[in-house]
């Protein structure tokens, strides 16, 4: 029988400080869609948050429910049910030889490397004749016309040799923008991938100039990102959130692993140093 997978999709952050061009997935298998919404948007009830969660929406008074959310949401991945990946570039990794098209189109060419490499998806069939993929992206900021083009790119990737082998597709009727305001999945994914931009960017960690305190709503953040670390770190101890995460056991932990990060770094690429900072985060 065939499988039915969704990825949920939402991208943060085209240029940070320190790293750049923030790409998030939550892939689940479409049986499990109408429960896992139920049982967030239940949570999302019992904490009397009626509005959609964000992580710009973090603020002091709303800092514990956030953290009841997101515990419950990582209790997810903990089982396998929802598959997190972020991809990120760090601005130290300067690429070469890019036309006007290459930067135009960064949006989706990104997204393209993200969704082909960071879930392992040719490794994904198991006893399954087949799998089909959805991508439910987060209020795409492109043009009816280039979103169309879009999907005629992404859906080219039925074609990709090994992916073709491993009888794995992405039909372009398959690809959606969505309103993340239905999706509490997407909202958990957003909080996650905007606390480890934030950290990497180290926007929460530190007051912005001239202040010389952090504000109420900085010090939440912090406690909502340190929550998710500490959830992370119960999967992966000491995980380091501004590298990739390793394949001990080979290639296909790129499927199997539920939570994994890609520091993407573009072919013939140049470091300069200037743009990086001394100490690596965690």
């Amino acid at each position: 029988m065939q499988q039915s997978l969704i990825i949920y999709c939402d991208e943060s952050d085209d240029k940070g400080e320190f790293y750049s061009h923030f790409y998030g997935g939550a892939l689940i298998n479409a049986r499990d869609q109408d429960r896992i919404t139920e049982e967030l948007n239940a949570k999302k009830l019992d904490l009397n948050i009626n509005s959609e969660m964000k992580w710009d929406r973090v603020t002091a008074p709303y800092k514990d429910k956030y953290i009841e959310f997101i515990k419950l949401y990582f209790s997810f991945i903990k089982s396998g049910h929802i598959k997190v990946r972020i991809m990120f570039t760090q601005n130290i990794n300067q690429a070469r030889g890019l036309t006007d098209e290459h930067i135009g189109n960064d949006y989706f060419l990104l997204y393209y490397q993200f969704v082909k490499h960071s879930f392992g998806l040719r490794y994904c069939n198991g006893n399954h004749a087949g799998t089909r993929v959805a991508l439910l992206l987060d209020d795409v900021p492109q043009t009816s016309k280039k979103f169309e083009l879009f999907k005629d790119y992404m859906s080219s990737l039925s074609a990709f040799p090994i992916w073709r082998q491993a009888q794995v597709s992405i039909k372009k009727e398959d690809i959606a923008s969505v309103n993340s305001k239905a999706h509490p999945i997407l909202q958990g994914l957003d909080i996650i991938l905007g606390a480890v931009q934030s950290r990497l960017n180290e926007k929460h960690t530190r007051p912005p100039k001239p202040r010389a305190r952090r504000s109420k709503r900085a010090i939440a953040k912090e406690a909502v990102y340190k929550a998710i670390k500490d959830e992370i770190w119960s999967l992966y101890p000491n995980f380091n959130v501004g590298t990739s995460t390793a394949c001990a056991n080979g290639v296909e932990e790129r499927w199997s692993h539920p939570y994994r990060h890609w520091l993407f770094k573009p072919n013939n690429s140049v470091q300069d140093l200037k743009r990086g900072k001394r100490k690596k985060p965690h």
